[in-house]
């Protein structure tokens, strides 16, 4: 589908999804073929995505579109290509020793018809790799892409209709209504990347069809500097992962928790990081540009509320580099706003970083501990035991080392949340499973140890109870 959509129509179009899926379940020959070409054309179309992008965010690094929505969903296809036949195997499983000599298994089922409602910050990446681990399973899908990326959206719609027919994957445009209307279909299984917010409305839109739902959110993710780990490391990896996107990323560093003594030092390794990665930042073609003016809005309120309650502002690498007629939000730290302002309690989602003090790590995992769990924990430390102390203590959706997001890098690796910052998980052999349905088997062979056990009940029954409940 090329334009929105009304209620009557999503329900039509999910309703030819669930018949072509029940009339001809995707084997893996089907499977491969649907990979294949989605990699194929994919790749083709790149580039036009990649301006899509651009036009969309105003500014957007080509060389961050190529990595982060271009290079993961390529690996991410070819990953699944190259383990679908051993992850479509049954798995064979042990049977009780008073079950013998029956067998098990686990057989992994296609649920049927999945929707995707994805976000506009990776409007590529968190689109398609979800689509990928779908089709994998055999289901059928529906996506739902933002409508706040609208170039990027229909240059998908146009892709993907050229590649699949509409009952096996289709598009679906539209606003804030059409996403209402899309998570309440009676989808087998819906996967939502948003905010938590907005996530808490899309579980109770599904839940009246007891939708199991996958829910990609965000939350404040922390970064823990231990007193003698190099500065000019953490600052530049940080960096990095901070201003990927501009910020614009859920799993971004939301804070940073250091030594009292070590902070204006730190500040100083960030600025020098931000002139040497972005010199001439406003008119920087690596560096992207917010969304929307609404979204620019927002961060410079965070910033000004902090300001007026008496926060030092450091904008890097001067007060000069914004640009909001751009939407180029520059770099700005914020190293001691007060705890109730509402860059310190609401996710960021832009170039904004505060910085707290702390006293040492064992504060600083007191004060992760102190908050709701975050969507990902960033820990810089060159001591193993530290280490080790830091990552038994917290719980998060994921945790990166002495590095900042390349844990959602690794298709090998799980990515999701936990608490306010998500459920479910996706990527590689994970998201193969979280479209499944992992169907137990018992194989109840010619001969029967259970026929000890049916009545009417006598002696032997009553030893064979006895010994059982021991």
């Amino acid at each position: 589908m090329d334009t929105p959509v009304d209620t009557a129509t999503l329900h039509a179009l999910f309703e030819r999804q669930r018949a072509a899926w029940l009339a001809r379940k995707p084997d893996y020959a089907q499977r491969m073929d649907d990979l294949a070409r989605l990699r194929e054309g994919f790749k083709r179309r790149l580039d036009e995505l990649v301006r899509a992008m651009d036009a969309d965010f105003g500014r957007r690094s080509r060389h961050e579109s190529l990595l982060t929505d271009g290079m993961t969903v390529l690996h991410e296809i070819d990953l699944v290509r190259s383990r679908l036949r051993r992850w479509m195997r049954p798995q064979r499983r042990a049977v009780d020793w008073l079950f013998l000599p029956a067998r098990a298994e686990i057989r992994y089922q296609a649920l049927g018809v999945v929707g995707v409602i994805a976000p506009w910050n990776y409007p590529v990446n968190l689109a398609l790799i979800p689509l990928v681990s779908a089709l994998a399973a055999g289901n059928h899908v529906m996506l739902k892409p933002s409508e706040f990326t609208p170039r990027t959206s229909q240059a998908m719609a146009e892709l993907l209709a050229n590649l699949f027919p509409a009952e096996r994957v289709t598009t679906v445009l539209g606003g804030a209504d059409v996403a209402a209307a899309f998570a309440a279909l009676p989808f087998d299984h819906l996967l939502f990347t948003g905010s938590t917010a907005v996530g808490k409305r899309v579980m109770a839109a599904a839940a009246p069809n007891l939708t199991p739902v996958t829910l990609e959110l965000g939350g404040k993710s922390p970064a823990i500097i231990a007193p003698d780990y190099p500065l000019a490391t953490a600052a530049a990896r940080l960096g990095m992962g901070k201003l990927l996107n501009a910020g614009q990323t859920c799993i971004a560093p939301d804070y940073v928790l250091i030594s009292p003594e070590r902070r204006d030092a730190f500040v100083a390794a960030l600025r020098a990081y931000v002139t040497q990665a972005y010199p001439a930042l406003r008119d920087s073609a690596d560096y992207t540009s917010i969304v929307n003016a609404r979204q620019y809005e927002r961060l410079a309120g965070l910033v000004e509320e902090a300001r007026a309650r008496g926060a030092t502002v450091v904008t890097l690498p001067d007060a000069a580099a914004s640009d909001p007629a751009r939407r180029v939000f520059a770099p700005t730290l914020v190293p001691d706003a007060p705890e109730d302002t509402r860059v310190m309690q609401e996710e960021i989602f832009g170039p904004i970083l505060p910085i707290v003090a702390v006293k040492d790590v064992d504060a600083a995992i007191a004060y992760v501990n102190a908050r709701p769990r975050p969507l990902a924990l960033y820990h810089f430390d060159l001591d193993a035991a530290r280490t080790r102390r830091v990552l038994d203590a917290c719980v998060a959706g994921g945790v990166s080392v002495n590095d900042c997001i390349l844990h959602n890098a690794q298709s090998e690796l799980p990515f999701g949340g936990v608490g306010p910052a998500g459920m479910g998980h996706y990527h590689g052999h994970h998201g193969f499973l979280t479209f499944s349905k992992q169907m137990p088997v018992f194989r109840q062979s010619r001969l029967s140890s259970m026929a000890l056990m049916r009545p009417p009940y006598g002696k032997l029954a009553d030893f064979l109870v006895k010994f059982l409940t021991r």
